[in-house]
């Protein structure tokens, strides 16, 4: 990396441990600058969709214990609608929207986040951490488009960007090939069955959803959403695939297997600091619960995947338990954007959602820039340090790199995750006082003080059909009073022109920086 982030956690530890020539003074030093961290990034869960915000229509036991020993916020954002940019602005601390190739990644996308920029894994892993990531990945690999080595080792990878360890989806569940790559290989690849990809051709001979519905017998897309192509399990994806026939996951087994790596992850690393990025798939079509968890709601797949995610938080939080790592370990749950009830998979998820509401009172949702595109659950547990709260402080995604340099008590270099600022006192509950703005992506641009919002003009599409979801683009500026209606009805631009000029400055500072 071009950076390096060089802390002096030892001796941080060893000045604490001469001043008081006690072990327990080292004891108490380590657990003020060394807690492990994880950060469970759900896929397409809403701010409703967890029981600890609210909604009387699930039950998420384990996402709950863990609410319960942190601070739950409740005007917490994503930095974008949808994965790739939230991911990678998440993990970069820079905004997605400055550049142009950050969209929503293809399954043979190159690396979205380049080797030379620094990560926050990079952050932790040249301070003494072992890092790990496990899940979905869904910011490309190797280095452009198309270029990927699936049947030997495919660079760059997540360790060049700061992770001694992968387990990772190549891409995401919906979207060829549906394979896990550990530590930058194909996992259970047969080199006697090569595995080749194409985003652009079918292969000839290989079966495609589109001309033979008989070969779906898990599930059938939606019309005209692409998910139409290589067949894969009974289950027709978007891109061309053949090979690799050994290596390609089982669906129903997804949460078990990434669920099972990350817990050894954090077996094997008990007695050293770890930083473990995990992922989960879950919510994200297509949505194969694994058979317990069938009929675990009366909302079909969709609801039934709530409850294999909320399986997922409560074996991590178990294996701490059991480790005796619990109360010395930061946790972050979060989803990467907000939800989508049909999202391209015919699993009745709309027919059978009932009173259910993913999106609470929040307008939108995935894809949308109003706020349930972006406002996401978000807890932050640390037991040592943390006293439990409901915080309704303004924070972003954008702020977990830089808070957690604050937690190394590192200054981060110039350049080095140049959007995110240091918020571990909003984060660790010493202050309700969050950010002065947010900015959010999802078509154009917005900006919030937590109070008013304003979005800027744009072209796109205000609705769209296919997912049934209020984008929120409009070519008229757009301003909402979020104390009075949150649901973002009423726009109030023609009537305080002062406040939409003041948010819309803060933005084109940003945008010129």
């Amino acid at each position: 990396m071009n950076h390096k982030l060089i802390l002096g956690i030892g001796t941080t530890t060893m000045l604490a441990a001469c001043s008081t020539g006690t072990k327990k003074a080292t004891e108490e030093a380590k657990v003020n600058t060394r807690p492990n961290v994880i950060v469970i990034l759900a896929d397409d869960i809403g701010y409703g969709d967890l029981s600890f915000n609210g909604e009387k229509t699930v039950n998420t036991p384990h996402a709950d214990k863990l609410a319960s020993r942190g601070i739950r916020f409740t005007d917490a954002h994503a930095v974008a609608a949808t994965s790739t940019p939230s991911r990678y602005s998440l993990l970069t601390g820079h905004y997605a929207w400055r550049r142009n190739d950050t969209g929503i990644a293809t399954g043979d996308a190159g690396m979205v986040i380049r080797p030379e920029q620094t990560t926050i894994a990079d952050l932790f892993r040249d301070n003494g951490y072992v890092t790990g990531a496990v899940g979905k990945w869904h910011l490309g690999l190797s280095d452009k488009a198309g270029s990927q080595d699936w049947n030997g080792f495919i660079t760059p990878g997540p360790k060049d960007i700061g992770f001694d360890y992968s387990y990772i989806m190549a891409a995401t569940g919906d979207r060829v090939p549906c394979v896990y790559v550990e530590n930058q290989r194909v996992v259970n690849l047969d080199p006697n069955d090569p595995i080749a990809v194409s985003y652009k051709e079918p292969f000839p001979g290989e079966p495609l959803g589109k001309d033979h519905p008989e070969l779906l017998t898990v599930l059938k897309p939606s019309p005209g959403q692409g998910h139409d192509m290589a067949i894969v399990n009974g289950i027709s994806r978007i891109g061309y695939m053949k090979g690799g026939k050994s290596a390609l996951w089982v669906d129903e087994n997804i949460a078990d297997s990434i669920t099972h790596k990350a817990v050894q992850f954090i077996e094997k690393n008990k007695d050293n600091p770890f930083f473990l990025y995990f992922a989960t798939n879950d919510i994200h079509v297509p949505r194969v619960p694994h058979p317990r968890f069938t009929g675990a709601t009366t909302m079909g797949a969709r609801g039934d995947a709530i409850m294999e995610f909320d399986w997922s938080v409560g074996q991590i939080l178990e294996t701490l338990d059991r480790l005796g790592l619990t109360e010395n370990t930061l946790i972050v749950l979060t989803s990467d954007n907000g939800p989508v009830v049909d999202d391209g998979y015919a699993d009745k998820a709309v027919e059978l959602l009932g009173d259910h509401r993913p999106w609470s009172d929040f307008r939108g949702g995935k894809y949308s820039i109003f706020e349930a595109g972006t406002r996401i659950p978000f807890i932050v547990s640390w037991p040592a340090q943390i006293k439990p709260a409901v915080s309704d402080a303004l924070v972003s995604q954008i702020d977990l790199f830089a808070s957690f340099a604050g937690l190394l008590s590192k200054e981060l270099p110039e350049g080095v995750a140049p959007d995110s600022r240091n918020q571990l006192d909003v984060f660790t509950g010493k202050t309700k006082k969050g950010r002065d703005y947010i900015i959010e992506q999802a078509g154009s641009l917005s900006v919030s003080d937590g109070e008013w919002k304003y979005i800027s003009p744009g072209n796109g599409a205000a609705y769209d059909a296919l997912t049934n979801i209020e984008l929120g683009n409009s070519k008229e500026p757009q301003l909402y009073d979020l104390k009075q209606d949150i649901g973002e009805k009423n726009n109030l631009a023609d009537k305080h022109p002062e406040k939409v000029e003041a948010l819309k400055l803060i933005l084109e500072k940003e945008r010129n920086k």
